[in-house]
């Protein structure tokens, strides 16, 4: 019976011919093909209405970056750029020069300077407001009176405009006149020049942007402690567990996937926080509290002549490094059983 069935089987695959793999293959195609075609008939309604925020994106995100990585590839500055003066139109006179702009920018000791302070700048500003976060959201957790307002409070600064808060600190760090410093003078210590120094200037910057920060993480993270079951705190308790041991043992694991996820944006949001360092200290004094964002800008509006080709090089550098970062951090998580 067995070598009846395999001789059934070896002529069938011979009464396929030479051309039966080619055969199966256009048959695969042909039910991806229809499942698409099926998929879309079904979930006509929900494509139709991501259609206008993909268009959108497309528009907004997508254009943008492609002509970014063009001219990062290209000699294009103000002086060759196409431009209307009056009644006279010139022509772009830029041209394409490969990945030399790559090159001149990954040489420059500038740009190694420039990264170094701003993954320090990320590092801590991203520690520090997760652990100010973390303990406002654990404090706000319990029950007391009065939480209603506290929770109020410290929410204010996410919702008051990120460049009237900036304008704001730069008010109380003024040297002569800040509310800061007539704190310290009432006390009998001098002045401090918070925007003046560099090490003082890079304290400042951090502080303002934890300030803007915190909220968002306590917020994230009190949503996380909120969606924890209580009866593991109660089954802990009367096992004889410390607080700490609570904390360590049901709380961090407990918050595991929210953390992941707040850290990750906010490390990206620190990366690229243009307005606390531009409107707060214009990346003084000299040049001491630069970021690699706002060295791009540098290039494309401060800078004599504009260079536009420079700053896209900086713009896609940037890009390039947070795509690294989001890898490697989504890959470590992956190690760690997390799902992403």
């Amino acid at each position: 019976m067995a070598a009846h069935t395999s001789q059934s089987v070896a002529k069938a695959a011979d009464d396929e011919g030479p051309d039966a793999p080619a055969v199966r293959g256009r048959s695969r195609m042909t039910d991806k093909r229809g499942g698409a075609r099926r998929a879309l008939a079904t979930h006509w309604y929900a494509w139709a209405m991501i259609a206008p925020v993909v268009l959108v994106l497309g528009v907004i995100i997508g254009w943008p970056l492609v002509r970014g990585v063009y001219l990062s590839l290209t000699d294009a500055n103000e002086r060759n750029v196409a431009r209307t003066i009056g009644a006279n139109h010139i022509e772009a006179t830029y041209k394409f020069v490969g990945l030399d702009n790559y090159a001149d920018v990954l040489a420059d000791p500038v740009f190694l300077q420039r990264l170094v302070w701003t993954i320090t700048w990320t590092v801590l500003c991203v520690s520090i407001t997760f652990a100010l976060g973390l303990a406002l959201a654990t404090m706000l957790n319990r029950q007391f009176r009065g939480r209603a307002a506290y929770r109020m409070a410290l929410i204010l600064p996410w919702a008051v405009p990120g460049f009237v808060s900036v304008f704001a600190w730069r008010f109380l760090f003024n040297r002569d006149s800040g509310i800061l410093n007539k704190l310290l003078d009432g006390g009998g210590i001098s002045a401090i020049p918070w925007l003046d120094d560099p090490t003082w200037a890079k304290v400042s910057v951090i502080a303002v942007n934890v300030w803007l920060g915190v909220p968002f993480m306590m917020v994230a993270l009190l949503g996380g402690l909120q969606s924890i079951p209580g009866e593991l705190y109660e089954a802990a308790e009367m096992d004889g567990a410390a607080p700490w041991q609570r904390f360590r043992h049901i709380t961090l694991p407990g918050l595991r996937a929210v953390s992941m996820t707040v850290i990750l944006l906010s490390t990206i949001w620190t990366f690229n926080m243009f307005p606390v360092i531009f409107l707060l200290t214009r990346g003084g004094p000299g040049d001491s509290t630069e970021i690699l964002v706002t060295q791009a800008f540098r290039e494309a509006f401060v800078s004599s002549p504009r260079d536009f080709a420079g700053s896209a090089t900086w713009g896609v550098l940037i890009l390039a490094l947070l795509m690294i970062f989001a890898l490697v951090y989504r890959r470590s998580l992956r190690k760690q059983g997390e799902v992403w």
